[in-house]
């Protein structure tokens, strides 16, 4: 055997040497130069830079504040934290004065490495507060005096202003009930669409913060917002779908201040002045679609020189100001198009056309035809076996974009105020062929910026991989949605608990989630059950729709997994009241410890079969799930107030898990090992949240061995169950059956869908049967990020990145070898830089390649060609080549 090889083992003399650190990746509130913070102390965040490829660690570090960009006078800052002995290099708060309103501020650091040189300034970065409180708000809240209803044309809202100086910068904050477009003067205002994003509107507004100084012009100015209905009053929720929810009225709110190069300021507001009328959008909601009749159009409108002396006065609402918040997390933008691959006219004659991807967002389409054509868009996500278009499974909702044209004139249309779920277009009312040139479509999700990938020698691995990633795209559209497609689209809060650790691998979601946990705190019921969905559209009333195991223990499970993958204990401190009132409801109903109330959903879509004669249905008591989650929401609390130094809350909540899974092995576990439930998920849970005593876990294990063996090596796990499945194998010595469970590709399995031409994860494992029939079209969803959990285990398995401390402070680089692969890589970019593993055979010997960011240390673990033997090295900071 060749021993292990280590490329930079001449590591001592770059140490000595007196090249300075760099420092990059400045960041306030995790956001580069944010122009909206409402956090009256800010955190701020930077990587260090290898320098002449040394590597780095950190000892010290000093920030300064001021009010001014720094310059070779800035000798009294507004704050200095002076030098800080520590490591810590990711959210570290501002110390100094309070801060202002709507004021700007300049920030940099430098730091002082393990050997004592201290780094130049870094650049300076910036910041810009919110409007801090209500009384902030000089803007008045203002609706159409029009037919303003889910069903009537979109409010057109304008006002005309007049700016007499040279302008040095202007920014606009807005909000609205219902959604909103800006424009200034016939431009739109920023990127962002679906604004002001979905949150539990009665308790937690957003508003978003724009630069606006390019769009403004000395002279004569205009605004225009347009307001759809939106996640406000569209009727949401499946079945009984419920208008008007959160209100009936659409409403806007607009502040812009511009500061001149005088030095002076101006406002401009929402307020009496405003002008309202309707145009081209007759027609928007979120289910159904939109109506666009160009007909109707008002040309200019948003423009300074349109005449609005037609329109209609607006009326001023009294609605409040004390719950707007600025927005936290990233905003919902277009990202990747899609041609066509083919265009098809199906059996029945309608005009089809396949993308080749399925995605959340919506179609651009240049139309050219007579004044008074009706072009219809209908989406779908599958043709059925027959090739003809399929829309059973959206259920209720449309789906359909329709556009009435004014001219003969070629134009270029897109929806406006609602997204749909789709790989297929069916085109009807435009005459001859289609031209696949004329059609393009748009994904649409929340701006999360991309951490990680994931590539091995197998094919269909690596489809799996980008299925979880589309998955994980089209369903975190401001918050984590079931699916994107039908008449729901709801925050399921068990989809978004199983599947939170992969989606810290694929995207960083720590903006995205933190805000998404403030509306779960929101809706918490006074009892501490959790709702179903975030934000919570099911209450009716004093009708509490909540409490499921696995859904509720998303207020648990979510802040733990987020707080590790980014290190921000701020998360659990905001948090940790709603994990505790969770916990505490959780016990108030149980007996004798044992959680046997309530109703559950189990193990969701678990593996069945119709005509159950023999036993095969892999059932799950839920009542025995439930313990199992109450343990382990309890062990998340009790590390939670570990962090926290919640001493007493640690000590009690200690002493109540011990009574939890002594009540768990007394009801469920015979003497002799055997789980009541003698299911994988049964046996899944118990090991992977330590249910069992030790001298039972391994034999347990090899009951799970015994039951996969009996399904000849498929997985019959539901939604609760399949998280952890191939993670508890592992875990247990049975890293080999996990590998033939992720590889096995008949149903039920991974890697069935990626056999029929899936391209995101399904919700159903037979979501298309082998026969070419659909399951029942009541709950089928092609793009159901849940069963992508497995991505996970793949990053931290197969590729080996772990982390061992909270943002990846140290490492655990752990391949294991298996499944006939021949190599793997994983990348992710965590808070300190950028990790990498990669991992190689070829002619019996193993190549291994390892970078480890700055300011962190890893546990590297090689194992030799045939997976075994692994030699460990603890290292700091570089890149690393093994050779086995």
């Amino acid at each position: 055997m060749r021993a292990p090889f280590l490329i930079g083992c001449f590591l001592f003399s770059w140490l000595t040497t007196s090249a300075q650190v760099a420092l990059k990746n400045l960041l306030t509130e995790n956001l580069k130069n944010p122009i909206c913070i409402d956090a009256h102390n800010p955190r701020f965040s930077w990587q260090l830079a290898e320098k002449d490829n040394r590597p780095v660690g950190q000892q010290a570090y000093e920030i300064q504040v001021d009010s001014a960009s720094f310059s070779e006078n800035n000798t009294t800052p507004l704050w200095s934290s002076g030098k800080i002995t520590s490591n810590q290099s990711v959210y570290v708060p501002y110390r100094g004065k309070t801060l202002l309103s709507c004021h700007k501020y300049f920030w940099r650091v430098r730091i002082w490495d393990t050997n004592g040189l201290r780094s130049a300034w870094s650049d300076q970065s910036f910041w810009k507060m919110g409007l801090l409180s209500a009384s902030d708000w000089h803007a008045q809240w203002i609706r159409p005096a029009l037919n303003d209803t889910v069903n009537a044309p979109a409010p057109l809202l304008r006002t005309n202003f007049s700016l007499n100086k040279k302008i040095r910068e202007a920014t606009a904050y807005i909000t609205s009930h219902g959604f909103y477009e800006a424009q200034l003067n016939g431009h739109k205002v920023g990127d962002s669409f679906l604004t002001p994003g979905w949150t539990s509107y009665n308790k937690r507004l957003q508003y978003q913060a724009y630069d606006v100084t390019t769009l403004l012009a000395q002279g004569e100015n205009a605004m225009g917002i347009t307001l759809g209905s939106g996640w406000y009053r569209s009727p949401l929720g499946p079945y009984t779908p419920r208008a008007n929810f959160y209100g009936d009225k659409t409403a806007v709110l607009m502040e812009m201040r511009i500061i001149f190069t005088d030095g002076s300021e101006k406002i401009i507001s929402s307020d009496q002045s405003w002008r309202s009328s309707t145009g081209a959008l007759q027609f928007a909601e979120i289910y159904n679609g939109c109506i666009i009749d160009t007909r109707l159009e008002k040309s200019g409108w948003a423009g300074p020189t349109f005449d609005d002396h037609n329109w209609h006065p607006v009326i001023i609402m009294p609605y409040a100001k004390n719950t707007l918040i600025a927005t936290y997390n990233e905003p919902v933008k277009q990202h990747e198009t899609f041609k066509p691959i083919k265009v098809i006219t199906t059996p029945r004659g309608e005009k089809v056309i396949d993308f080749g991807q399925n995605l959340v967002g919506w179609v651009k389409v240049t139309l050219k035809g007579h004044p008074g054509d009706s072009i219809k868009i209908a989406h779908a996500e599958v043709l059925d076996k027959a090739g003809e278009f399929y829309t059973e499974n959206l259920r209720a909702a449309k789906a359909e974009n329709t556009y009435i044209l004014k001219d003969t004139v070629k134009s270029t249309f897109e929806p406006q105020f609602s997204w749909q779920g789709f790989r297929y277009i069916k085109v009807s009312g435009i005459k001859g062929a289609l031209n696949p040139d004329d059609f393009t479509a748009v994904a649409v999700y929340s701006d999360m910026k991309a951490t990680g990938s994931f590539l091995c020698s197998n094919p269909l691995l690596n489809q799996l991989q980008h299925n979880i990633q589309w998955g994980q795209k089209g369903n975190f559209l401001d918050v984590p949605t079931d699916c994107p497609q039908r008449d729901e689209r709801l925050g399921w809060t068990g989809d978004a608990q199983v599947f939170s650790r992969t989606a810290a691998f694929n995207m960083d979601v720590h903006n995205f989630f933190t805000k998404w946990l403030r509306d779960v705190a929101a809706d918490q019921y006074p009892g501490g059950s959790i709702p179903f969905v975030v934000p919570d559209v099911f209450k009716n009333g004093t009708n509490e729709v909540g409490g499921s195991s696995g859904w509720g223990d998303v207020s648990t499970i979510i802040p733990w997994n987020m707080y590790f993958a980014y290190g921000d204990k701020k998360i659990l401190e905001n948090q940790f009241q709603s994990m505790k009132a969770w916990v505490n409801y959780i016990q108030k109903q149980t007996r004798n410890n044992l959680w046997v109330t309530g109703n559950h959903f189990g193990d969701w879509l678990f593996y069945s079969v119709n005509n159950d004669r023999d036993g095969t249905s892999a059932i799950t008591n839920k009542y025995l799930i439930a313990q199992c989650f109450y343990a382990y929401s309890t062990q998340i609390l009790i590390n939670s107030a570990k962090v926290l130094n919640k001493t007493t809350d640690e000590q009690y909540y200690s002493k109540l898990l011990l009574k939890i899974k002594r009540a768990f092995v007394n009801e469920y576990v015979t003497a002799n090992g055997l789980i009541s439930s003698d299911t994988q998920t049964a046996y899944v849970l118990a090991l992977e949240f330590d249910m069992l005593p030790k001298n039972l876990r391994q034999q347990a294990a090899a009951r799970l061995i015994k039951n996969i063996g009996l399904y000849r090596d498929h997985l019959t796990t539901g939604f609760l169950g399949t998280p952890y499945l191939c993670d508890a194998l592992t875990r247990f010595g049975y890293a080999d059956v996990a590998y033939k469970l992720l590889l096995q590709d008949t149903y039920p399995s991974w890697l069935y869908p990626i056999k029929q031409g899936a391209t995101t994860i399904w919700e159903r494992w037979d979501g298309i049967r082998t026969d070419g029939s659909f399951e029942e079209s009541s709950m089928n969803s092609y793009n159901h990020y849940a069963y992508g959990a497995i991505g996970d285990w793949m990053y931290r398995y197969i590729a080996g990145i772990t982390p061992a401390a909270p943002a990846y402070k140290k490492i655990t680089i752990k391949p294991v070898i298996g499944g006939g692969l021949s190599w793997a890589e994983g990348k992710y970019d965590c808070p300190y830089g950028t990790i990498y593993s990669k991992w190689q055979i070829t002619d019996r010997k193993l190549d291994m390649r390892v970078t480890v960011p700055q300011n962190t240390t890893a546990d590297i673990f090689v194992p030799d060609f045939s997976g075994n033997n692994y030699k460990k090295f603890t290292v700091g900071p570089g890149n690393y080549h093994y050779s086995r």
